[in-house]
């Protein structure tokens, strides 16, 4: 990996908008396809892109069957288990509707309302995603969302994987369907015959899924546009280098375009590490993957306390963050801008990708900024409920009326003046 002094910060600085016109006319012309077409596109698109001609799209109770079959009971207890995870830390991050009343009678809250229906996308591809299952449908059921539907592109067989299938079984889905790819995404915001259109889609994909889910926004709700996965990592002297690059390579190995980045005051550490990394790529089964991503996108920042180190991070914005310094907890108050953040060795990335509860659709290319991992908020809405009292309106009206009328809103003032019985235009 190369080192470097920590003055130019474009490793993790990459943007949707970087990628080509001819992607995005692509994804426009497969969303077209798909509302004129409906299911018909979904299968000639699924030939095409998948080399997969399918009979059906919706998957069978038979195949869910199979799949159980085929997951050892261990690896089913095991997705149980971080299920569970997920649903308790979920649970916290509820909220109820509220009122207030005032002494003039006046009620004023908030009315909290689960989503009618969600569709999740489940990535394929290069690796199967049981995982991405679990972190978009648990926070779905938690909020109260009635209808919860899956996507995932087949594999060459025609099917789904079987981790997938279980991972969506144990955690109550409505519906599972062999889709993927913007075509997929089009399904779910316009309908087909067979997938029928949802209200908001949550998940991460490749480029031609980030740039459908862009499309469709305002047609439907979705939770984030996200880019290629990020990892950085703060640390001193006191860090593990084998620990430190284990976990780069934990994000590199996703996708070439993955970034992961090394922030520490130790220049000791900084070549410790970029030994353990080339050490440990030698026998990832994902090499060739994480050697582009490390070359491309991934850099060790020297720094010079661990103040600049953390002004470094804030900048950054990372998706996934870990502090590996002597005392971790004592930075946590200022660090800003991270998606999710590890603290202490022992908090190695897939910790959170897996098991611990949190979730791990998490906000990239520096989004981190002004948004938040895939939470239950995300699958509920909020209405503004008013009850406003004789004396209130009394009290109010004139000041209500003068507020409208400075904005050139006749019919407003009229509205409340109506109340007083004062309005001289009848």
């Amino acid at each position: 990996m190369r080192i470097e002094r920590a003055t130019n910060l474009n490793s993790l600085k990459r943007n949707i908008d970087q990628d080509s016109e001819a992607q995005l006319k692509a994804v426009k012309s497969i969303l077209t396809q798909v509302r004129e077409q409906g299911d018909a596109a979904l299968y000639e698109l699924t030939e095409k892109f998948d080399k997969v001609l399918l009979s059906e799209l919706e998957v069978t109770e038979k195949e869910i069957e199979k799949a159980y079959s085929e997951v050892d009971d261990e690896m089913i207890a095991i997705i149980k288990e971080a299920a569970k995870n997920i649903e308790d830390y979920h649970v916290q991050q509820k909220k109820q509707s509220w009122f207030i009343t005032k002494e003039d009678g006046t009620m004023l809250g908030q009315k909290v309302t689960p989503l009618d229906s969600v569709g999740v996308y489940v990535p394929g591809g290069t690796a199967a995603y049981p995982s991405s299952v679990l972190m978009g449908v648990v926070p779905a059921k938690v909020a109260g969302v009635g209808r919860i539907v899956l996507v995932s592109p087949p594999g060459k067989d025609g099917k789904l994987p079987a981790g997938v299938l279980v991972a969506a079984r144990e955690s109550g889905i409505s519906a599972i369907y062999k889709a993927g790819g913007a075509q997929a995404i089009g399904a779910l915001a316009y309908g087909t015959e067979t997938i029928q259109k949802v209200d908001k889609i949550v998940g991460p994909g490749n480029v031609y899924v980030a740039l459908a889910k862009r499309e469709v926004f305002g047609t439907v709700d979705i939770d984030m546009i996200a880019g290629p996965s990020e990892i950085a990592v703060l640390a001193d002297e006191t860090a593990n280098p084998v620990y430190v690059a284990a976990d780069l390579l934990s994000q590199a190995e996703h996708d070439p375009r993955a970034a992961a980045v090394l922030v520490t005051t130790s220049e000791e550490l900084a070549n410790q590490v970029s030994a353990q990394v080339e050490l440990q790529l030698k026998t990832l089964p994902r090499q060739e993957i994480a050697r582009e991503s490390i070359e491309t996108y991934g850099a060790i920042y020297l720094v010079d306390s661990l103040s600049q180190g953390v002004d470094v991070i804030n900048e950054i914005a990372p998706e996934h963050l870990e502090v590996m310094t002597e005392h971790p907890m004592e930075l946590l108050g200022k660090i800003k801008h991270a998606g999710a953040i590890f603290l202490g060795p022992n908090s190695s990335e897939p910790v959170g990708d897996y098991f611990a509860g949190s979730n791990h659709v998490l906000p990239t290319s520096g989004t981190a900024r002004f948004s938040s991992p895939l939470n239950v908020d995300d699958f509920t809405k909020k209405s503004s409920v008013i009850v406003y009292s004789e004396s209130a309106i009394e009290e109010n009206a004139k000041k209500i009326a003068a507020f409208a009328r400075l904005e050139g809103l006749e019919a407003h003032a009229r509205a409340v003046e109506k109340r007083l019985g004062e309005s001289e235009h009848e």
